[in-house]
């Protein structure tokens, strides 16, 4: 493994930093299929996108995991903007560094991503057809999950205050030096609204997997940003890479990966369901991870 860091040139100035994994017996000289891997909302590249990116180096692909800009290690400012049309760039910005490296077989390069991170790969995937097959863990259109609530339960036009939040972040941010922020998940056990997303609570503020560079918040203002935005806008069109959705039987998010399949242009897509595992659990429980990654391992070796 190596730490890099990666300019994003599609006119955000951020640098991302990230860090590479070499499959064992690696050698420069020859050349090799890629993976961007791309952590959830609120997370960093140290935690689940990482544990990942490990795994599925050891099956012979050169995997980068990073930190979003305005996040983790990366530079941007404000801290903790979770602008989703700048987290599908920064996918594209890793493709773009991979793609100067002698090593990479530049057209064999694909995305995953873990929640948020796999809505932002598969977003990516639209927009990008250097991505050559895209899979996701766990996935979460942030736009969705934020308009139509965790299970679907919300109408888009009830989310409507959500859109004033942000505007009132916005002013309110404007004069002052503190900005608004809003819990990605949640900041409290008492917080949760059911045990799936306690178990987020415990992810991100316990021993389990905390870590300093992930507060589990972001800008209140990017509400504004994430409420309209879909990430699989024109996947009817223009998804037509080869597609893996990982998901767990008991996850309460699991109509997002449903969603990604049925839009999803591809002839080649599929679902594979992990049994006993919830949206959560997928992040880092061994005997579940190792379960997603005998289904992604093959997958990428046969798309990439």
């Amino acid at each position: 493994m190596e730490k890099i860091s990666i300019k994003n040139l599609n006119g955000q100035g951020t640098t991302l930093s990230a860090i590479i994994y070499f499959p064992e017996g690696f050698d420069g000289n020859q050349t090799y299929p890629a993976l961007v891997v791309s952590h959830p909302g609120g997370g960093v590249k140290e935690q689940t996108a990482g544990l990942y990116a490990q795994h599925l180096a050891k099956h012979g692909l050169v995997t980068v995991a990073y930190d979003a800009s305005y996040q983790g290690e990366s530079s941007g400012e404000p801290r903790q903007l979770e602008n989703p049309h700048v987290r599908t760039e920064d996918v594209s910005a890793v493709i773009d560094y991979l793609t100067t490296q002698p090593y990479i077989d530049a057209e064999r390069i694909g995305a995953m991503g873990i929640c948020a991170g796999g809505g932002y790969s598969a977003n990516a995937a639209i927009n990008d057809p250097r991505i050559k097959a895209l899979a996701t863990v766990s996935a979460v259109n942030i736009g969705q999950m934020f308009r139509n609530g965790w299970d679907n339960t919300v109408s888009d036009a009830d989310a409507s205050p959500l859109l004033a939040m942000g505007s009132q972040s916005r002013t309110s941010d404007a004069g002052n030096a503190d900005l608004a922020t809003l819990p990605l998940a949640p900041m409290r056990k008492e917080d949760a609204p059911n045990a799936e997303l306690a178990e987020a609570w415990e992810y991100y503020h316990t021993p389990r997997c905390e870590h300093p560079n992930a507060p589990g918040f972001m800008t209140a203002r990017s509400l504004n940003q994430i409420i309209t935005y879909d990430a699989y806008h024109k996947a009817e069109a223009f998804l037509t890479q080869p597609v893996l959705t990982v998901v767990g039987d008991a996850a309460g998010s699991k109509w997002m990966s449903d969603d990604l399949l049925e839009r999803a242009a591809s002839a080649d897509k599929q679902m594979h369901i992990v049994k006993g595992a919830n949206h959560m659990s997928l992040y880092d429980v061994p005997e579940y991870v190792e379960e997603a990654v005998a289904a992604l391992a093959p997958f990428f070796g046969r798309t990439l």
